[in-house]
């Protein structure tokens, strides 16, 4: 895709596109910020996250707590993986970016990390995933009902923090928050539409605007609600929401990436995860629509039923999508979508120094390795 640059004097001049190299880069000085700005984030934002869980009804608090990763099965204490907390990172950065306090904007952190897992718990027994951060999904303990109604439960949790904070944004906040769940219920449900046609069927242009809606909406509203709670005018807000949207979007591309060619050891699945689901994710769309031979032969490998890929034929089928070109165009794409990205922050903010903690933070999620 080509794209033109902002027009002068809008401090695009001022703001670099992060790169995006292959999923295992060594760690540079970005990613050591950026972890910097996870961990606060993480600090700041638990506290609420832990008493709005403690808050929910008994059988719903302990799926919760065990999906948080802060109890066993059996409810002892834990000191699992809650998550990177990215989404309640940008809020704090975005609040930073316009002169806000930070403090102030720990509920809607807090809301925006509930609503993520809301949809972690549903997509889960959506998609039959067994494993998610080193662990057996909730569904898999408890049972694909108590799952489902915990993640309900959060996504009301999210909104009432939101209707119960008395600063000025706050309202505004739960509207563009309630707006972005429809939307990632309508991503959702695309999702799932697609998994069930042929893979011949499934063009870039699906997949795009599904990981639009599905990753790109909550990532673009974190930014947006951190850049409201600041008091930044509308036009800067909506800036704000399309940086993240494309960041998301870059975020979804090099995520795809991971789910063939990561490392187990650091993703907690297994390698080719997604191929062995017959996922059709952005690298296998691109491959399948490649033209090539390695192209069709995917297709061929496709075909066989999810389930039945021994260790030769995954060997294959991740050939197969390199071959193709698969890796290469998500990783391009992920790189052209962190450019629009720089393009949308530099409307919003004059320089490197509002706009340096937001960057960091894209880069780091373009350059994960799980």
């Amino acid at each position: 895709m080509t794209r033109t640059g902002p027009a002068p004097g809008n401090g695009a001049d001022t703001l670099a596109a992060p790169a995006v190299p292959s999923p295992a880069p060594p760690s540079t000085g970005a990613d050591d910020e950026a972890t910097a700005l996870l961990e606060g984030a993480r600090a700041d934002v638990d506290p609420e996250l832990r008493r709005a869980v403690d808050a929910m009804p008994g059988p719903l608090r302990r799926v919760a707590r065990y999906h948080f990763g802060w109890e066993r099965a059996d409810g002892t204490p834990a000191t699992g993986n809650a998550g990177k907390a990215v989404r309640p990172a940008l809020v704090m950065a975005a609040v930073r970016a316009f002169g806000g306090r930070p403090q102030e904007a720990v509920r809607p952190a807090a809301a925006v990390e509930l609503t993520h897992n809301f949809t972690l718990l549903h997509d889960d027994v959506m998609d039959r995933d067994t494993t998610r951060r080193h662990r057996p999904t909730a569904w898999t303990v408890f049972g694909v009902p108590d799952a489902i109604l915990t993640g309900d439960a959060l996504a009301a949790v999210a909104a009432r923090l939101l209707a119960e904070d008395p600063h000025p944004a706050a309202a505004r906040a739960a509207a563009l928050l309630a707006g972005c769940v429809v939307e990632l219920c309508a991503g959702q449900q695309t999702d799932t539409a697609l998994e069930r046609r042929n893979p011949g069927e499934v063009t870039l242009a699906d997949c795009i605007a599904t990981a639009e809606a599905k990753t790109g909406a909550l990532l673009g509203c974190a930014c947006a609600m951190g850049a409201l709670y600041a008091g930044a005018e509308e036009e800067a807000v909506a800036a704000l929401d399309a940086f993240g949207r494309e960041a998301g979007l870059a975020f979804q591309l090099i995520d795809d990436v991971i789910g063939i060619w990561g490392d187990p050891r650091r993703t907690g699945k297994p390698a080719g995860a997604d191929l062995l689901v017959r996922k059709k994710s952005f690298p296998v769309v691109a491959a399948l629509c490649s033209g090539t031979a390695a192209g069709a032969e995917l297709a061929e490998l496709y075909a066989a039923p999810a389930g039945s890929t021994g260790p030769d034929d995954l060997a294959r089928l991740v050939h197969a999508v390199e071959a193709a070109g698969g890796r290469d165009w998500a990783q391009h794409q992920a790189a052209d979508r962190m450019g629009r990205a720089v393009q949308s922050l530099a409307r919003a903010l004059p320089g490197p120094e509002s706009a340096g903690e937001l960057l960091s933070l894209a880069e780091f999620v373009t350059r994960r390795s799980a």
